[in-house]
């Protein structure tokens, strides 16, 4: 069992969740890179899961279907044209043998969802990226926070497949900042320069975990709502 991605657009990861043979994909913002895996692969679609509304999270589903008519999908109702299974906050279901949780974090979206399975993967869309998260195009900073806030509590080992290779500039960002101490910096510094050499390898600096955010993402550790406003409309200029 394994989690592999497939690169879409200039910076988005579908992320493709395998087991014996079979896969279910998520956010397909387009379908050829993604279908040519799976059958290079030999890997049977058993589902789709979508986060949220976005073309480039969604804009392949069709074309998957062509390829795999009848797949069920699972989604939020701001996508619920596309979806067998429409979804809401602490709805679990099965598939691959794993337990899937839901969880609303909204923001980014109105309903937008992240997926937590029981082999502790979180797939959160444009929620939360490495050192960063998703910019609140509907105005309701609170419902981010919240939904970060969420995100903050789970465990350290859960592994974070976010849906764009932001990393770098995120964490440039976090050292332009002047709540800097030397401690932070330091990790800051570090970690770029890992997250540097990956992309120059043509790597994904991802996925991440929540521990690890929880060093290096300001955003999550924000421990006010206005505290995240100014973080985010800072990053929104950056």
């Amino acid at each position: 069992m394994k989690v592999t991605y497939v690169k879409a657009f200039n910076d988005n990861y579908i992320w493709v969740w395998e087991s014996a043979g079979r896969a279910v994909v998520v956010d397909p913002g387009e379908a050829v890179n993604v279908v040519a895996y799976l059958k290079a692969e030999g890997l049977d679609l058993e589902a789709i899961l979508l986060t949220h509304k976005h073309d480039d999270h969604i804009g392949g589903v069709e074309d998957m279907l062509a390829e795999y008519p009848g797949t069920p999908i699972y989604g939020p109702s701001e996508v619920a044209s596309l979806t067998t299974t429409q979804v809401a906050d602490g709805d679990t279901f099965d598939l691959l043998g794993q337990t899937v949780k839901v969880m609303k974090t909204a923001g980014h979206t109105d309903e937008h969802v992240s997926f937590l399975t029981s082999e502790s993967w979180l797939f959160c869309g444009d929620a939360l990226f490495s050192a960063g998260c998703g910019r609140v195009f509907t105005g309701d900073y609170a419902a981010a926070y919240e939904g970060l806030q969420k995100l903050r509590t789970l465990d350290d080992a859960v592994t974070v497949f976010a849906g764009h290779e932001y990393t770098a500039t995120n964490l440039r960002f976090a050292l332009s900042l002047d709540r800097l101490s030397n401690g932070v910096e330091d990790l800051l510094h570090k970690t770029l320069r890992e997250v540097e050499a990956l992309t120059a390898k043509g790597e994904a600096s991802l996925p991440t975990t929540i521990d690890r955010e929880r060093g290096i993402n300001f955003f999550m550790m924000a421990d006010s709502l206005d505290e995240f406003i100014q973080l985010r409309q800072k990053r929104d200029n950056f």
